[in-house]
């Protein structure tokens, strides 16, 4: 099974060089509201060749964005396929959309899934090196020593990544070859995810007439877009708060090191609302747009929100609601989802990290007064997280909705390294798990 994996993982590798080679590719975020299309051009005019090492993120300014789209999800729930034909099209209309922006086609695509039920995992390996000198095949062989979890016959790897290096008794080396030691350990972080919703996602994207050059954690990419750089390096957690889950990611030494989500997000906000207020869905959704927030004032009870009677759609006279009753049904459901990310980080051990800072981004993000409510509840310094701005990006998908897909473009033009870049040995072994990854990591670095 593992080589089955790892020969799928390298297969979508080739087809994304084979992308980059021709100087177009497009990303997509396939999410529970929307699903977001965005086609990059490499920019020649740029050395391609920098490099930082082993698992580390390059410049940012290896592509440009030609084209984007958006379009209402459909067939999604709780950031898993389970319409396969109405998502389809979904996907079709939007990369089309794209398309036709950027003016050109794209047959190949990267694909983020925030479903799935992520679970990480903490894996160490160690060999003697061959020669004096550390090779790539020293690497190789020190990422197939370590101890593969069974991790189920219903899930798959999406992501392996090697985080830190010891060279004899030198830790935290970000790329050991070419230096000289005998013994070499690894420390790698290790990301599963349910087999079937991640099987249903490529058959979408192949349905569509587009190869699948890629597939990512989507709390993985908004972590590497929302996240400034010492948020990375010192120990940051990023919450993405989507439509249907919310996805949960912790960075250290610029690596992830640790992921996992709630099945909580923005429509449940939404379907409270409606049910609340007896609306329609879409009625609900404008009110929370325009109207919403979690924090309430004194003048919340005089601030009256007048709801639009549709004959068409429902039964029911023009009348008005205060603002207050609104977020008195607001604010409990998003705690539920704030308390429910803090039990994710105190089970990972965040509390041991050297910086505690916490970024919220994603769509359900921008309610107003979130990151006051988030600071109470997850005890840890809070911020709002914005995309990095990368270059042709539209000015319409720069918001917290689109990290995910920005996150996606960064690892497009610069992947980081997983295990099955190297030729690794077949001798690959099985242990049980390691749980709270970050106090794993903590003490191996």
């Amino acid at each position: 099974m593992m080589g089955d994996l790892y020969r799928n993982q390298r297969a979508m590798r080739a087809m994304r060089q084979t992308a980059m080679q021709r100087g177009v590719i497009a990303v997509l975020d396939v999410g529970t509201s929307k699903i977001a299309c965005l086609i990059l051009v490499l920019d020649e005019s740029l050395d391609p060749e920098n490099d930082e090492g082993i698992g580390n993120l390059a410049g940012q300014e290896k592509f440009r964005v030609i084209g984007a789209a958006t379009t209402r999800s459909r067939g999604v729930e709780f950031g898993e396929a389970t319409v396969l034909r109405e998502t389809e099209r979904a996907i079709r209309t939007a990369v089309q959309a794209a398309q036709k922006m950027a003016q050109c086609r794209v047959d190949h695509v990267m694909a983020c899934a925030s479903g799935g039920r992520p679970r990480s995992y903490g894996l160490a390996g160690q060999v003697q090196v061959e020669r004096e000198i550390v090779t790539e095949s020293d690497v190789a062989h020190v990422l197939a020593s370590c101890d593969i979890p069974d991790y189920g016959a219903d899930r798959e790897i999406l992501h392996a990544q090697p985080v830190n290096f010891v060279l004899d008794h030198r830790s935290g080396l970000t790329d050991p070859r070419n230096q000289i030691g005998q013994r070499l350990a690894c420390d790698m972080h290790m990301l599963t995810a349910d087999r079937a919703p991640i099987g249903n996602l490529a058959h979408c994207v192949r349905r569509c007439d587009l190869e699948l050059a890629g597939l990512a954690m989507s709390s993985y990419v908004s972590g590497i877009s929302a996240l400034v750089e010492d948020e990375q390096e010192l120990g940051a957690a990023c919450i993405d708060m989507g439509g249907g889950t919310t996805g949960i990611s912790i960075f250290l030494k610029r690596h992830m090191i640790y992921a996992d989500a709630v099945r909580l997000g923005g429509e449940h906000v939404t379907h409270d609302i409606a049910m609340g207020f007896k609306i329609p869905m879409n009625v609900a959704e404008r009110i929370k747009t325009f109207h919403g927030g979690v924090v309430a004032t004194g003048v919340d009870d005089r601030d009256m929100i007048e709801i639009d009677a549709e004959s068409d759609r429902w039964d029911g006279e023009r009348r008005a609601v205060s603002r207050a009753e609104l977020i008195g049904i607001m604010r409990p459901r998003v705690e539920e989802i704030l308390e429910a990310a803090r039990e994710r980080l105190d089970a990972a051990g965040f509390e041991h990290l050297p910086s505690r800072q916490i970024v919220l981004t994603g769509g359900a993000s921008q309610v107003p007064g979130i990151d006051s409510l988030a600071a109470r509840i997850l005890g840890q310094q809070v911020r709002i997280g914005h995309p990095l701005r990368v270059r042709g990006l539209p000015q319409a998908v720069t918001g917290t909705a689109f990290s995910s897909a920005v996150g996606l473009s960064l690892l497009a033009a610069h992947p980081q390294d997983e295990c099955w870049d190297f030729e690794l040995p077949l001798d690959v072994r099985a242990a049980r798990p390691l749980k709270r990854a970050v106090k794993w990591f903590r003490a191996n670095w």
